[in-house]
């Protein structure tokens, strides 16, 4: 069992195939998008495709979409973090206290 994405369940029937799909209530749902996070964040880390990137960003944006976010919110968020915390660009690397 895990989430999908909404046209999948087409796609497969497009192939001949015959999906058990059921939909999940909130709570399930929110789960399953932390859950699919994780996945999708593991397999960016396995194998650096960055096409796993945008899978990554889907997930976010619902996540984000549930918490009433719109992802112009969250990149003003993001902008704003980056603004007083910084980004990553300068590639630095802590390596505890002296």
């Amino acid at each position: 069992m895990k989430l999908i994405r909404d046209k999948i369940p087409e796609i497969l029937k497009q192939k001949g195939e015959n999906p058990e799909i059921r939909k999940a209530d909130d709570s399930e749902y929110y789960e399953l998008l932390t859950k699919k996070l994780v996945e999708e964040a593991k397999e960016f880390a396995f194998d650096k495709n960055t096409e796993e990137l945008v899978d990554i960003l889907e997930v976010v944006y619902a996540i984000a979409k549930i918490n009433n976010i719109t992802p112009e919110e969250l990149e003003n968020r993001r902008r704003a973090k980056a603004e007083e915390r910084g980004s990553f660009n300068k590639k630095l690397v802590w390596m505890g206290n002296k």
